[in-house]
């Protein structure tokens, strides 16, 4: 009987590996809200914006407090438009700085459509802070192709957002944006930097759900 017993409770739990890590998660989620902001195309972002795009930043489920503006952090993901493919996803984060016409304590979905390559390579470096580095403007939504025009000429980011249910362009401004190294090393197994994967040769590997995130971008964003 004791032998039974030390079987039973000698039961190993379920492998860690078979659960979704922080970083997998991450990367879905950030394919979830893309998809469902694109879904409706007459509230999503322009067309005419993403099919120029040279990259395009989802952080997903950001916290944030105050009354219409306020400190707020998050973690995302990157990918970047080579050659007419999207590149892998690397891991970022979002802290601090102001985030405007949302009234707050809610998680808030952030998107950020990176309209030229300056603006992208200023995204991929070590630190970056949104409005000072580089300009930043709220972006239009909905099918007004003219407004995405006029805006790509003048802001090199163009910011969104969406909390509890409503979509709008929104000011961002003094939000620093950091690569977030542990998390590359720990989805792709190997030590990789943010231009390493968005710019570079690539991780090498898709790990799962990387290839729903590309298949997302492929469809809105070509």
């Amino acid at each position: 009987m004791a032998a039974a017993v030390v079987l039973v409770t000698g039961v190993p739990a379920v492998p860690s590996a078979r659960q979704e890590s922080d970083e997998a998660r991450r990367v879905r989620e950030a394919s979830s809200v893309f998809g469902e902001i694109m879904a409706a195309e007459d509230r999503g972002i322009p067309r005419a914006i993403l099919g120029k795009a040279e990259g395009i930043a989802v952080f997903p489920s950001m916290v944030r407090g105050g009354f219409i503006v306020g400190g707020m952090r998050g973690r995302g993901i990157l990918s970047s438009r080579n050659n007419g493919e999207w590149s892998a996803p690397a891991f970022l984060t979002l802290t601090g700085g102001s985030f405007g016409l949302q009234i707050g304590g809610q998680a808030v979905d952030l998107v950020l459509v990176i309209n030229d390559r300056r603006g992208l390579e200023n995204l991929v470096s070590n630190q970056f802070k949104l409005g000072a580095d580089v300009a930043v403007a709220a972006g239009p939504v909905g099918r007004d192709a003219q407004a995405a025009t006029d805006l790509q000429f003048r802001a090199q980011i163009l910011s969104y957002s969406r909390s509890r249910g409503l979509f709008a362009g929104v000011t961002v401004n003094g939000s620093t944006v950091r690569q977030d190294l542990d998390a590359n090393q720990r989805f792709y197994g190997k030590p990789l930097d943010t231009k390493q994967i968005v710019f570079g040769a690539g991780p090498g590997s898709h790990p799962e759900p990387t290839p729903a995130w590309l298949q997302t971008l492929d469809r809105y964003a070509r």
